[in-house]
């Protein structure tokens, strides 16, 4: 049984605690995102299934601490607040920079005898898989026009100046991790992989999805969904069903 009590620190949200589940999944976000995106998917499978949202530095109650800009080092330092959480089986789930996030966060746990039992990896094409992008050397006005095209952020927030000041550093910063990340040739995961991808996304293709097969020596399985980068928002009801089927959780209806 988890404790109830014990503390998150900063780095982890746990908006739904289930001291009784007998699985926990661990959320990643997208780039500019933050723990927060995954509070309805906590409220949708509480208590069945312990939640926590992992919570990046440079942004909401964060803002004031410096940004991340290493994917490497930030998967170093997200390890070690999960040490004390592996007391049931682990599941990830990333989006897009979250998934290459959650994909180096594994292997170094993986290295250190706790392998998460399913990676969920969405909107990312595999590490093994290199486009050459510099956004995040761009001026706003790009990085604005980039992340509109996305739809990865809500058009009251685009059109609110004061806002967009607050968290453009942090989207900056991100995007120069994801975009300077290489992928470092090791073991591949012993875990299951599922790739999740919307067939009409401009930052991945279906088969720069699929080559996620290549990372791990575990099961497999591409899932495509109809919409662009953001294709999870469409689609809550049919991916939250799909984590509960491989956390053996009863899906909605049952």
């Amino acid at each position: 049984m988890t404790d109830d009590s014990r503390e998150t620190g900063s780095w982890i949200r746990r908006f739904h605690p289930a001291p009784h589940a007998r699985g926990r999944l661990v959320c990643f976000p997208h780039a500019g995102g933050s723990a927060t995106y995954y509070f309805p998917v906590a409220r949708a499978l509480s208590p069945a299934t312990d939640v926590l949202a992992i919570q990046y530095p440079g942004r909401q109650d964060r803002r004031t601490e410096p940004c991340v800009e290493d994917i490497e080092e930030l998967a170093g330092l997200i390890v070690e607040e999960l040490r004390t959480w592996v007391d049931v089986p682990l599941t990830f789930f990333g989006h897009s920079m979250g998934a290459t996030v959650a994909f180096e966060v594994a292997r170094r746990l993986e290295a250190a005898g706790t392998s998460p039992l399913t990676l969920f990896v969405s909107g990312r094409r595999a590490p093994s898989r290199v486009r050459e992008e510099t956004v995040h050397l761009a001026d706003d006005d790009r990085l604005i026009d980039d992340i509109t095209r996305l739809s990865g952020t809500d058009s009251a927030v685009l059109g609110d100046p004061e806002i967009l000041r607050m968290i453009l550093p942090a989207i900056r910063s991100d995007y120069k991790a994801a975009e300077t990340y290489r992928f470092r040739p090791g073991p591949p995961l012993g875990s299951e992989v599922v790739a999740l991808v919307g067939d009409d996304d401009p930052q991945v293709t279906v088969e720069e999805a699929g080559s996620w097969r290549e990372h791990t020596t575990g099961p497999f399985e591409l899932k495509v969904f109809p919409g662009g980068h953001f294709f999870l928002d469409a689609h809550v009801p049919a991916v939250l069903d799909l984590i509960r089927g491989r956390m053996g959780v009863a899906t909605v209806g049952s």
